[in-house]
């Protein structure tokens, strides 16, 4: 791997630009959803298009993430980041003056391309970035930012919408955005993958099965799991990623390297963080209407109550990133997966139309202690499992394996909702909710459980796959 020597001060401010670029990715992948009403109010459209106004960004994000990283490797990660910061920012002010709900969505699906490229590149400038011995704690406070944001995206949308004006969501990002440009520009070093030509042709299998699944996905509970646009994505999109497996096991130069995925620390961690996203996503999007649409509390209301939850990673995740470099990132990940597991199975279990706050506290800061201890550890994991030249594809596969388990996690949890309840009354509403948070609960649990295949320390406090990477890393250092 090419890299230039990083400024002086490099790591500090590669953390600064890379959470403030994380947070803003992560962030519009909720921070819509309790604005919808007052976006309709002004812009019209269907119930339909109000969806797709979600829909749209979740999709080309997890559709072109391992691609965003692939360009990264290929062509310079800073200058690839710097050009998907340009196009977040520039679709979010589109998204802000959108004169109709059309143009929204196709501003939505524009910020999800420019989230897709900027987004993977954020954890291997970091990488490159950080020392070796402090990328725990650099790791802590990046999954910290990046936890808050998807989590504290419906309160952030809500109060936005309810004191100033839904156009602010995405206002929001734009004087970020233009300030990160030149700082990512004077303060992160450049840095390439291995110098391969791009996988034309894994790139289109991964692209067009990834978007049959997410689509299918997205517009079952809509549409209907039988309708034949669904059935066509899923069945369509699953024959393709199968191609791109077989295609990634034979080619030369593959854009995800099957053989990555005989490590069990690669394989453990992106199965947790799948199983982790799709119980977290669903739960929160719920539980957000519930606290609203059920206990009465505002957009507002609700998002404060959700602090000992969402806020928790603020406070916990550096230091569980601390804890991973002590006694590595496996025993800390597991045990905040059970954690995030016991407290959504609390909630489900406290669930009622007149539940008091006092009666959910305990479930929140569990849930919320949990979400804390599994960013860090897992962000360092899943770069430590691989070869350093590999790490932006490795970034790019566990964000978009993210992504397809938030999409997965909304898309199967609103199913079992819908099944048990409805919207026609808060027991109704509470009907629904509570087998769809035990899913919930039971698919983090299975995360924990795949979490625990990932290899234990060895001597020297590195896992076997790092002992049999160090004399390579070696070598590479001393090129540098």
């Amino acid at each position: 791997m090419s890299q230039r020597t990083a400024p002086r001060g490099g790591a500090a401010w590669a953390l600064v630009i890379t959470s403030v670029a994380g947070f803003m990715a992560a962030l519009d992948n909720l921070v819509v959803t309790t604005a919808l009403p007052s976006i309709r109010k002004d812009l019209g459209g269907a119930l339909d298009d109000l969806e797709w106004t979600v829909s749209a960004y979740t999709l080309t994000f997890a559709v072109l993430l391992m691609f965003g990283a692939a360009l990264g490797d290929r062509f310079g990660r800073r200058r690839l980041f710097q050009v998907g910061l340009v196009i977040f920012t520039g679709a979010s002010a589109a998204a802000a003056l959108a004169p109709g709900i059309g143009s929204l969505i196709a501003a939505r699906a524009v910020q999800g391309v420019g989230a897709a490229v900027m987004m993977p590149l954020t954890l291997t400038l970091l990488t490159a970035a950080v020392p070796a011995a402090k990328r725990g704690m650099a790791y802590g406070i990046w999954g910290a930012v990046n936890g808050l944001a998807v989590a504290s995206g419906p309160l952030i949308g809500g109060s936005l919408t309810e004191h100033i004006s839904w156009h602010w969501i995405f206002w929001l990002n734009v004087p970020l955005g233009i300030a990160l440009l030149p700082l990512a520009r004077l303060r992160l070093a450049e840095s390439f993958g291995t110098g391969a030509p791009l996988d034309v042709p894994g790139t289109l299998l991964a692209s067009g099965g990834l978007f049959g699944i997410v689509y299918g996905l997205v517009r079952g509970p809509a549409d209907g799991w039988t309708s034949a646009l669904v059935l066509t994505g899923l069945f369509a999109g699953g024959a393709l990623l199968l191609a791109f497996v077989l295609h990634g096991s034979r080619a030369a130069n593959p854009m995800l390297p099957m053989r990555l995925f005989r490590s069990r620390a690669f394989s453990g961690i992106n199965a947790a963080s799948l199983l982790m996203f799709l119980g977290m996503f669903g739960s929160i999007f719920l539980l957000s209407q519930y606290m609203q649409g059920v206990l009465g509390y505002s957009p507002t209301q609700a998002g404060l109550r959700m602090l000992p939850w969402t806020g928790m990673p603020m406070l916990v995740a550096p230091i569980a990133g601390i804890l991973s470099d002590r006694i590595g990132g496996r025993p800390v990940v597991a045990t905040g997966l059970f954690l995030q597991a016991a407290g959504l199975g609390y909630l489900a279990s406290v669930a009622a139309t007149d539940t008091s706050y006092a009666g959910q506290l305990p479930g929140l800061i569990i849930s919320g202690i949990g979400m804390a201890l599994f960013f860090a550890p897992a962000s360092n994991l899943v770069m430590s499992s691989v070869r350093p030249a590999e790490q932006g594809i490795a970034s790019g596969a566990n964000n978009a394996l993210r992504e397809v388990g938030g999409a997965l996690g909304i898309a199967i949890m609103s199913s079992i909702f819908s099944a048990q309840g409805g919207y026609e009354s808060g027991q109704a509403f509470v009907d629904g909710l509570r087998p769809a948070l035990v899913t919930g609960s039971a698919v983090v649990a299975l995360a924990g459980v795949a979490a625990l295949l990932i290899p234990a320390r060895r001597a020297g406090g590195r896992t076997a796959a790092e002992n049999a990477r160090a004399p390579e890393a070696a070598l590479e250092t001393a090129s540098h």
